[in-house]
């Protein structure tokens, strides 16, 4: 298989990543290495109402550290939700920004980051790759969920609420300082949960092996993300108190974010912002309905790379043709066994498939998907997906 040594490539992973079951206790000192004397945690009501919150301001107050907490962070977090975290750090004076919960708390903290850095109030005029360009202030992320990996990428995805439409901020200065990744966090995860952010891990690992732009350092973090959570999810989602499983799949989905901000996502991302950005559907399990899907029709584009994840998934296999059959059909089985939501169930209307495909084509990484896809590709898959869960 070529490994696309021959190319050359950029590798940057500015976030330093402390892992490990009780890290949490460290969340202290690593702030303080990192600068910071007064946070502002940015996070959810959801994480505040499991607790999870609790442990990290008795922390802080135990370590003598002053806080304010931001905690109106949405699902597919919003412009709105940033520009007014901004707000409560400059309120606050915070010179520290702490994300906890899953990746939309944490893709709002690192926006919030860009708004201070940038001395800006709107979100909007950082779109896009380049226009992010002043160091904001220290980051620590805690993350929740073995899903997103946005602990330790540098891109932030917000809704333009004006325009209805998720917009990406990637930028090296969006990156967390410091990661504290927990797996004892992850433990009160309900089921459906677990299952639909461990299967967009799984996107995340596979559309960063197969992108168009993938390179060596990526592929590797991709292919163990793969084989973790072969081995892990359906443990994880039947036993919640499994810390084994928990673990891996928390390790699963950092190798997953590693090897997509360094390549990029695809196809099954493209519809599922898509989605989102018309639905507010929750992001992890539109890409996790989505996967198996858009893996059937991009594999005579890369039966190759899906010959290797056949092997990371434990499947023997004699031709790459057979391996990559091999490789849809586990996880097109993976997500039966975790029992995802069919698309159908959540509703869509498909009189909106024209511009959900539309949107999808449009998506920047439309371009990296091995299957060069149109709207009408879209449109298709949209059709099939949801006639599948009738």
């Amino acid at each position: 298989m070529d490994y696309r040594c021959t190319s050359s490539f950029d590798f940057t992973l500015p976030t330093k990543i402390i892992y490990g079951c009780g890290v949490l206790k460290r969340l202290p000192e690593e702030i303080r290495e990192a600068g910071g004397s007064r946070i502002l945690i940015i996070t959810d009501r959801g994480i505040v109402q499991a607790g999870i919150a609790k442990k990290v301001t008795d922390l802080l107050e135990e370590a003598g550290l002053p806080y304010a907490v931001y905690d109106g962070v949405e699902a597919n977090p919003k412009d709105v939700n940033a520009e007014a975290a901004a707000k409560a750090a400059r309120e606050a004076e915070a010179d520290c920004l702490l994300a906890v919960g899953g990746g939309s708390p944490i893709d709002c903290a690192k926006a919030v980051g860009v708004l201070l850095a940038h001395n800006a109030e709107k979100i909007k005029p950082y779109e896009g790759k380049t226009a992010a360009t002043l160091q904001g202030p220290p980051l620590i992320t805690v993350p929740t969920t073995s899903g997103t990996g946005s602990e330790i990428t540098f891109s932030s995805v917000i809704t333009d609420t004006d325009n209805q439409y998720k917009m990406t901020i990637k930028s090296p200065f969006t990156a967390a300082t410091t990661a504290v990744c927990d797996p004892e966090l992850t433990l009160s995860v309900p089921p459906m949960v677990t299952a639909t952010t461990g299967v967009d891990a799984l996107t995340h690992a596979i559309e960063g092996f197969t992108a168009v732009n993938s390179e060596p350092i990526g592929d590797a973090a991709a292919l163990y993300s793969i084989e973790l959570i072969a081995g892990n999810l359906v443990r994880a989602v039947e036993d919640g108190s499994d810390l084994e499983a928990r673990s891996n799949m928390l390790m699963a989905s950092m190798l997953g974010g590693i090897s997509f901000s360094h390549s990029d996502v695809a196809s099954v991302h493209c519809i599922a912002e898509a989605l989102g950005s018309m639905y507010d559907l929750p992001h992890g399990t539109c890409n996790a309905i989505f996967l198996p899907y858009v893996m059937e029709y991009n594999m005579d584009y890369c039966a190759d790379r899906y010959a290797r994840a056949a092997t990371a998934m434990g499947l023997s296999w004699e031709s790459q043709e057979e391996g990559a059959r091999a490789a849809v059909a586990f996880v097109k089985q993976l997500t039966r066994d975790v029992h995802l939501p069919a698309f159908a169930s959540l509703n869509p209307d498909p009189a909106d498939f024209p511009r959900l495909a539309e949107m999808a084509c449009r998506n920047g990484s439309n371009e990296d998907n091995p299957r060069p896809m149109t709207a009408r590709d879209y449109e298709i898959l949209l059709d099939i997906v949801y006639r599948d869960g009738q």
